[in-house]
């Protein structure tokens, strides 16, 4: 089941994509698919065909998780 992340790179936009599992901080890198900017558009310093992307965690400033479909929950609040 993908996961839809936002990165926060260091000094860069931040960037949207998907990932297999969620990240694991033991690990050297998170490999995202369909990177994109929030807003949609593509990465600038990246190739319009690339669909994977390799990112270190030494450029990675912290990592949001998105709520799944299934997830997702509407609180609201009635007065009577």
């Amino acid at each position: 089941m993908p996961y839809t992340i936002l990165l926060h790179i260091l000094n860069e936009d931040v960037v949207v994509g998907e990932v297999e599992e969620l990240p694991d901080p033991n690990s050297q890198f998170i490999l995202l698919s369909s990177p994109r900017l929030r807003d949609g558009r593509e990465v600038s310093y990246l190739l319009a065909e690339t669909n994977r992307v390799i990112y270190p965690w030494s450029r990675i400033m912290s990592v949001e998780i998105l709520p799944t479909e299934g997830e997702e929950e509407i609180v609201t609040f009635i007065r009577g």
